[in-house]
């Protein structure tokens, strides 16, 4: 800047406009970084508020309808007919267990951030922090490969899982048999948890 001679400040432009051009660059990049922002806002709403809506308000309240469920053991394909879209119950396992996360429906159900692991088993995806279809497994996985680090945080996720949601039962291997359970076991379990 300059004085002009007459009292005014004047710029000193370049070939390109220079001062004119980088005010009007800034003026853009502030208009695109705003919408840039409430296209992510807006893209947010779309996908979680429309789970706090009337249809997301019903599917939690069917799911606190839900009675306790009974003590069972599952096989991958029967854990797979809990995943809060077939069934509006959500199981997923950890490290060899079962776990009735349909109070977290709004995590692990279908369109949750964790929804992934509804009606599967869980361990690798948690124990690897991964949410893609590749930390899943459509055989029993018996995670042999996982490092100690790994493993050991399957048993911190494992412990969570206990601490907040209902234990329901074991995660088969294969040709495994189901074991029997009483309704005893069943009840003593239950009030231990709460």
């Amino acid at each position: 800047m300059a004085d002009d001679g007459q009292g005014r400040l004047r710029t000193e432009e370049g070939p390109a406009g220079g001062a004119a051009l980088a005010g009007g660059e800034m003026l853009l990049l502030g208009v695109g970084l705003l919408a840039l922002a409430l296209l992510a806002a807006y893209r947010l709403y779309l996908r979680w508020g429309a789970r706090s809506g009337p249809g997301g308000a019903a599917r939690q309240g069917e799911a606190a309808a839900l009675p306790r469920m009974k003590r069972r053991d599952f096989s991958l394909e029967q854990l797979r007919e809990f995943d809060g879209a077939r069934n509006p119950r959500i199981l997923l396992a950890v490290n060899g267990k079962v776990f009735d996360v349909t109070k977290g429906s709004k995590f692990y159900g279908p369109e949750g951030p964790y929804g992934i692991f509804a009606g599967r088993d869980a361990s690798r995806g948690l124990a690897t922090f991964c949410l893609d279809k590749d930390a899943l497994r459509d055989e029993y996985d018996d995670l042999s490969d996982l490092n100690a680090v790994q493993m050991e945080s399957v048993r911190e996720w494992e412990m969570q899982f206990k601490e907040k949601y209902d234990y329901v039962g074991r995660l088969l291997k294969p040709g495994e048999e189901p074991s029997e359970y009483t309704d005893e076991e069943d009840t003593k379990d239950h009030t231990k948890q709460e």
